[in-house]
């Protein structure tokens, strides 16, 4: 005879013995129960937020996990697959550091950005293809690229037909020698390299984002999103999400959101954790290099990832990059849609345009 043999029979009936009032009450127990570690669990994070103190001008970022990446397979290549990354809290400027707020480090350290400086062809040359001629010493002069409407529309596939190296434009003349920043001192600065925003990450105690921060940031939260404010896209007639082109990308801007250029920082909505401008305006420096396979090589979830240790893009094989991130003002669903969270590009760290500025983030 098996041991089991000598198991007395269920007994059907034996939920049936147990009052009602004390079931009631195991009910009630565990229903209070889970309430209290919700209730504790809402606290303890709601504490730990709290106890960040962001300076002035900064957002505390809380600890988490988020999915990076895209999983549209519409959405380039360089923004998948998704994955899922977990940081560490961290504070964030709310806005785009702004010109007023560069000048006051210009003035304090006296520092020259690299817009300001002639360029040096021996360092020029090696992100370029071997053999390529040097320019005409009249090209080799300080100066930076700025965008330039067409009076027609082109093709989109040429980017120097609206860009223009305009000898004299720097951070201090974002369209030329003729201009200044007069009314613009709460826009946010442009013509800065990669190199100068570190410098003034350097100096204020601070320093760039990596990528993941900044797009965990951007999305606030807001999982699987498609833009920091949701999953509602831009239109051309609509102009109070953020700033950015509309109408007929080069050549004709319909201003609806009544900027042609830069915007003022705080001119729109923030987003959920507080945080300005993450979306058009201006592009925005992050520290890692730029690789356009990134995420293809770093599959698996990762921990405070700071990017890759060289740079790749397949279409510039001899310029290394850094990331920018956020899309600009010249930005347009038909031709460059960057202002949405994932959007991700590579730029050259010595280049400066009219619609590249930064933001910085601290440790807490």
């Amino acid at each position: 005879m098996s041991r089991s043999s000598n198991l007395p029979e269920p007994n059907v009936n034996t939920t049936a013995a147990i009052p009602w009032q004390t079931v009631a009450m195991i009910a009630l127990g565990l229903v209070a129960f889970a309430g209290t570690y919700f209730i504790t669990k809402v606290l303890q994070s709601t504490k730990a937020i709290s106890t960040l103190n962001p300076p002035s001008g900064m957002v505390a970022i809380p600890a988490g996990e988020f999915v990076m990446g895209s999983s549209n397979p519409q959405d380039p290549a360089n923004e998948r697959p998704a994955r899922t990354i977990k940081l560490s809290a961290f504070f964030m400027d709310a806005t785009e550091v702004t010109n007023a707020q560069f000048k006051e480090f210009v003035d304090a350290t006296g520092y020259v950005t690299t817009a300001e400086k002639k360029p040096d062809w021996e360092e020029l040359k090696k992100q370029l293809p071997p053999g390529t001629p040097k320019p005409d010493d009249a090209l080799l002069v300080a100066g930076s690229l700025v965008f330039t409407p067409t009076s027609k529309p082109v093709p989109t596939t040429d980017v120097s037909l609206w860009w223009t190296w305009t000898k004299g434009a720097n951070w201090k003349h974002p369209e030329g020698p003729s201009s200044d920043l007069k009314g613009l001192e709460n826009h946010p600065v442009v013509h800065v390299s990669w190199f100068d925003a570190t410098a003034y990450a350097k100096w204020a105690g601070k320093r760039l984002p990596t990528e993941a921060e900044w797009e965990y940031a951007s999305r606030a939260g807001a999982t699987g999103k498609r833009y920091t404010w949701g999953d509602e896209p831009l239109t051309d007639e609509v102009g109070t999400r953020a700033n950015i082109w509309q109408g007929n990308f080069p050549n004709i801007n319909l201003k609806k959101d009544n900027w042609i250029r830069t915007s003022p920082v705080k001119t729109y909505p923030p987003n959920a954790w507080g945080l300005y401008d993450t979306a058009g305006n201006v592009w925005e420096w992050c520290s890692d290099w730029y690789r356009a396979d990134e995420y293809k090589r770093t599959m698996n979830a990762k921990e405070n990832p700071e990017g890759p240790s060289d740079s790749w893009d397949p279409n510039e094989p001899y310029t290394p990059k850094r990331i920018i991130r956020g899309g600009s003002f010249l930005c347009h669903k038909n031709y460059c849609e960057s202002y949405r969270n994932s959007a991700r590009r590579g730029t050259s760290p010595d280049t400066g345009m009219s619609h590249t500025g930064f933001r910085c983030v601290r440790n807490p």
